[in-house]
């Protein structure tokens, strides 16, 4: 089962991930940990994902994405940007430690824009079932949106013949 967190969106709603899974249906969730508004590699993915929503959407998965950085940066961000799906802010750093995803912290090995968390992607089913997960250890080799669009077509699909 994936960890239940509540946070904050850059729009000062609060989301409570079980309350999230209760009132979502037959949805599922795709949760993206992002590096932050200050990393050009993940605003080019989410602008990736803003494109891509209309397909998400039709497929009945929910996008939220988090992030511990800055909250005002990030409302700027979301407002220069237009982002429609929820950016929420893990200022204590409570999501990226539940779901472990990797800090890099001031003891990194290398120097890489100071304290952050790197990518992580969740998929999870309307039950709170964790079908999927990648975390990075650094930019690099993240599944982008249309890559995810696979994954989730793949999981789908063999969850309904494993159901028949």
């Amino acid at each position: 089962m994936a960890p239940d967190f509540t946070l904050k969106s850059t729009a000062g709603e609060e989301y409570n991930f079980s309350k999230m899974i209760e009132e979502s249906g037959d949805d599922w969730q795709l949760i993206v940990f992002f590096r932050g508004s200050w990393c050009p590699a993940c605003m080019k993915e989410l602008k990736e994902f803003e494109e891509e929503k209309k397909y998400f959407d039709r497929q009945q998965i929910r996008l939220t994405t988090v992030t511990y950085d800055d909250r005002e940066k990030l409302e700027n961000m979301v407002e220069e940007h237009g982002f429609t799906f929820p950016v929420l802010v893990d200022e204590n750093l409570d999501f990226l430690r539940a779901y472990d995803v990797h800090f890099h912290g001031e003891d990194a090995p290398y120097e890489d824009h100071g304290t952050h968390g790197e990518p992580a992607y969740f998929l999870v089913d309307n039950e709170g079932k964790l079908l999927y997960q990648q975390r990075q250890t650094s930019p690099f080799g993240r599944p982008h949106p249309k890559e995810l669009r696979k994954i989730i077509q793949y999981i789908s699909k063999n969850l309904k013949q494993k159901s028949e």
